[in-house]
């Protein structure tokens, strides 16, 4: 995952605002936990929203306390105490982050320094979370097909990671797993996938890289894209959308939903936006001053 998955802050109760920033900071707290201190370096968004829609799956109840970290000392701050749920999503978070790296390493962009800040996590995370690894490692190979196949279907591109996340679901949810709640992290994932490789359309164009829009559409500059296949796109976008909010509604929650929704309804869309318009990605606060 890379950091997509983000909240509308204008339509946040503050409530669910510091539930988040709780969290993001136990995630942290939770990858220390389970992959060790550098591991942490790789904290996503991603995964921060993926620890509160499982949780109000899960009916694992989120307990906050006062706490110091590394990076407030002095003050105590509202962090979500790890358990084996948070635990577990660090070692994702870590296995997620070594793989990222990686790929960027094999596609020329550099970061061996920076895989060698979560090497020792991943051999945690796979020692500890075997099965859960094994998810990730099955996603990489088939990504990595995909790839070298040059594949041109913009599905069949994101399939890989769509079907990490579906798989992920079922590995977390155990028996509360459904059909609408696979639908759900199905298209999170199709959508992470597409989304990320639309922002780095004419990045990977410039330096020969595999870009599925590229494929599908014959590359050409991001305005000659959006220009000529805009209306497909969205199309395709859209379709992704009805997915999700289908998935949404089939779902059972045990608790309050409004971050989870804020995020799915409001949060991606907007990404989505701001990708199509080609605007700079901004950093979301988190951090309590």
């Amino acid at each position: 995952m890379f950091g997509y998955v983000r909240y509308d802050l204008p339509n946040l109760f503050i409530k669910d605002f510091m539930l988040y920033k709780a969290l993001y900071c136990g995630l942290c707290k939770g990858i220390a936990a389970s992959c060790g201190q550098r591991a942490r370096l790789g904290l996503t968004y991603d995964v921060t929203f993926l620890s509160a829609l499982l949780h109000n799956m899960t009916g694992v109840d989120v307990k906050i306390e006062r706490q110091n970290c590394f990076e407030h000392a002095i003050r105590k701050r509202p962090i979500a105490v790890v358990d084996d749920l948070t635990a577990e999503l660090g070692a994702l978070n870590t296995a997620l982050a070594y793989q990222k790296v990686a790929d960027d390493i094999a596609d020329g962009a550099g970061g061996r320094i920076k895989r060698s800040w979560f090497k020792k996590g991943y051999k945690r995370a796979k020692k500890r979370y075997p099965e859960m690894v094994a998810l990730v490692e099955e996603y990489v190979a088939g990504q990595t097909a995909v790839e070298k196949a040059k594949t041109a279907s913009l599905d069949g591109a994101a399939e890989p990671t769509a079907e990490l996340m579906r798989k992920l679901s079922v590995h977390f949810l155990k028996e509360r797993s459904s059909a609408a709640s696979e639908e759900l992290f199905y298209a999170v994932g199709k959508w992470v996938y597409l989304i990320d490789a639309l922002d780095d359309y004419e990045k990977d164009v410039k330096k020969g890289r595999y870009n599925p829009f590229a494929e599908a559409y014959g590359g050409g500059t991001r305005a000659e894209l959006m220009e000529e296949n805009g209306e497909e796109i969205a199309f395709l976008f859209d379709t992704v959308f009805f997915s999700m909010r289908e998935g949404l509604n089939g779902v059972t929650f045990s608790f309050n939903r409004d971050l989870t929704d804020n995020v799915i309804l409001r949060g991606i869309p907007l990404e989505t936006q701001r990708v199509f318009k080609g605007e700079p990605r901004k950093e979301m606060p988190t951090s309590a001053k």
